[in-house]
């Protein structure tokens, strides 16, 4: 013991490299990374961080004249105000009710769609489907809406014909304020699966051949492999895709539902989405307007938090 301590004095102590000696080492062996990194980073500062400083304005009574400093603070008087006002529930009920509806439905499809691809053989008609569920993805909300005021128009559109053909009467899908979620929700369906199926093929192919090899010896048929195999293999990207979907339920996306909106469907079409648009840009009550989003934010953080703590304790899968 006392020849080793006589070593080490021997030798002297050990000098560590400087910090900012290291930095510039690692700026100067992954410049490149760093460059192409650099990138979204300057993104999210820009577009992202650097607006929060105007999220005040939720908690002031904001005058373009007077500037996002110079106007006075008036506290959660425009929360009071949107709390207490005849469109909260209303908007909270359409809100939720698209959202859930459309996990409900819409969640599973790519799941399917991806185990379903995954379980066939043939190399040509596979890619084949997957050309065809991809491509409604590319196509534009803009587009997507008047594709379907044409279907379901009530007059000559194609599935009002169908119905007719089978002695129903005609139905104004996009008129009546009891058909606008599922038609919502369906044709966010049919434009999406595809694309958001790519994920669980990618994870699909991740899961090792070795499995379903042994699988087939020990004698397991197709649906023993998919129950026992494929969706314990996919699980923990199924859990953290449905984490992100729940931590989005009060961001539907503006476009689409504005643009299916009119005054039959109002009942229904009416989300935060579209009210904070109506009350902000076209109304230019800015301060009501920042005051209702943020607090759309703040129910996607709670809700994103609580479902990953649960997320984390059942099947210890989780974002963090």
């Amino acid at each position: 013991m006392r020849g080793k301590t006589d070593t080490i004095n021997a030798v002297g102590p050990v000098f560590r490299k400087p910090g900012i000696y290291r930095v510039r080492q690692a700026l100067r062996r992954d410049w490149q990374l760093l460059l192409l990194c650099s990138v979204p980073v300057l993104y999210f500062i820009m577009f992202h961080y650097i607006p929060m400083y105007g999220v005040q304005i939720a908690f002031k009574d904001f005058k373009a004249v007077d500037g996002i400093l110079g106007s006075q603070w008036c506290g959660f008087k425009h929360f009071q105000r949107f709390f207490s006002s005849s469109q909260f529930w209303p908007l909270i009920k359409n809100t939720l009710g698209l959202s859930f509806l459309q996990i409900l439905l819409g969640f599973p499809i790519p799941v399917l769609l991806a185990i379903m691809l995954n379980q066939t053989r043939n190399q040509k008609f596979r890619k084949f489907v997957q050309s065809i569920v991809y491509c409604p993805h590319f196509i534009s909300i803009v587009v997507l809406t008047g594709m379907l005021y044409i279907f379901l128009s009530p007059r000559n559109g194609i599935i009002n014909q169908v119905i007719q053909m089978l002695g129903g009467d005609p139905v104004f899908f996009l008129g009546d304020a009891k058909y606008f979620k599922l038609t919502f929700v369906i044709s966010g369906i049919w434009q999406n699966a595809g694309w958001s199926a790519i994920i669980y093929i990618a994870a699909l192919a991740g899961i090792s051949p070795d499995l379903y090899e042994a699988a087939q010896v020990d004698g397991a048929n197709k649906w023993q492999r998919i129950w026992h195999i494929d969706i314990p293999g996919i699980l923990p990207t199924v859990v953290m895709m449905l984490i992100l979907e729940v931590g989005k339920v009060m961001n539907l996306g503006f476009q689409k539902a504005y643009l299916m909106q009119n005054a039959q469907n109002l009942g229904a079409s009416e989300i935060i989405s579209t009210y904070i648009y109506k009350v902000g840009m076209i109304d230019a009550q800015y301060s009501y307007s920042a005051a209702i989003n943020l607090f759309n934010n703040l129910v996607n953080i709670l809700l994103l938090v609580t479902v990953n703590r649960i997320a984390k304790k059942t099947t210890n899968n989780s974002l963090w």
